[in-house]
C-alpha cells in the first residue's frame, strides 16, 4: 500500500498518468461512479484523478491569500448574461468529452505562460488574456498584445469569416479558467468575447480556477 502511494504521488508531481486500477485500490474517486478521466496534454496522456497521499497540501503557489485588488478583485459569481458558471465535475464532463474525440469543445487556461509553467489543468489550451484582451492593460506586469485575436478566434475556436464578417455558428464551446475567485483574466476575456460576437451559451466560465482545482487534489501538469 505504501508503494501504491509513493508511486502515486510521484506521478502526480511529474504529470505521468497512473493507471486506474491503483486509484481504485486505494478507493479514492473524484466522485461516485467517476474514478478519473483520461486526456491528452501536449501529445501525451494523462489521466485526471485525486491524490491520494492523505497528508498531501495546496502548492505555495495557490496558498497566498492576501492579493491587491485592483487587480485581483474577488469576482462575482456570474460573469455575463447567458454565461454558465461551472464546476470542477462540469469541467472534467468536457474534458472527458475532448478526450473521447469532440473538437467542438475546448478547455482555456486564460493565464500567461509564466503561470502555465507552474501547473495546469490536463487537457486545457493556453489562450492568455493579453492576446484577447486590451481592457486590462496596464494592471498586470504582462502587456496586451490583442493584435491576434481575429486569427485566435478563426484558426483555433472555429469561428469562420464570411463575406468579411465572423459567422459564430460553427464556434466552439469554450470552458475558461485562470488562477482563482479573485483573477479576472478569464471573465474579462469571456465579457471580451461576447463583445466580439461570441454567443454567450457557448461560453462556459470555471470561476474558482486552478486554486480550486489544487485545493481538491486533481491532477496538474506543468507543460
Amino acid at each position: 500500500m505504501k508503494f501504491v502511494k509513493a508511486l502515486m504521488l510521484s506521478a502526480l508531481v511529474s504529470g505521468v498518468a497512473v493507471a486506474p486500477q491503483l486509484h481504485a485500490m486505494e478507493g479514492n474517486q473524484i466522485t461516485p461512479g467517476l474514478q478519473s478521466v483520461e486526456v491528452t496534454h501536449s501529445g501525451e496522456k494523462v489521466i485526471i484523478s485525486r491524490a491520494a497521499d492523505k497528508t498531501a497540501k495546496i502548492p505555495g503557489t495557490f496558498a497566498k491569500v492576501a492579493r491587491h485588488c485592483p487587480p485581483f478583485c474577488i469576482q462575482p459569481a456570474t460573469v455575463a448574461a447567458g454565461v454558465e458558471t461551472v464546476g470542477e465535475l462540469e469541467v472534467l464532463g468536457y474534458l472527458k468529452r475532448i478526450g473521447d474525440g469532440d473538437r467542438k469543445v475546448m478547455v482555456i487556461d486564460s493565464r500567461t505562460p509564466d503561470w502555465i509553467i507552474r501547473g495546469t489543468i490536463p487537457g486545457s489550451v493556453n489562450i492568455p488574456w493579453n492576446k484577447i484582451n486590451v481592457d486590462l492593460e496596464g494592471t498586470f506586469e504582462v502587456a496586451a498584445e490583442a493584435d491576434g485575436v481575429h486569427d485566435i478566434l478563426v484558426n483555433q475556436l472555429g469561428v469562420q469569416e464570411v463575406d468579411g464578417n465572423l459567422d459564430f455558428r460553427n464556434a466552439k464551446t469554450l470552458v475558461l479558467f485562470c488562477n482563482g475567485i479573485w483573477c479576472p483574466q478569464s471573465s474579462s476575456n469571456i465579457k471580451t468575447l461576447i463583445k466580439l460576437g461570441y454567443p454567450a451559451y457557448k461560453l462556459k466560465w470555471y470561476r474558482g480556477g486552478m486554486q480550486d482545482w489544487v485545493s481538491l487534489g486533481l491532477t496538474t501538469v506543468n507543460h
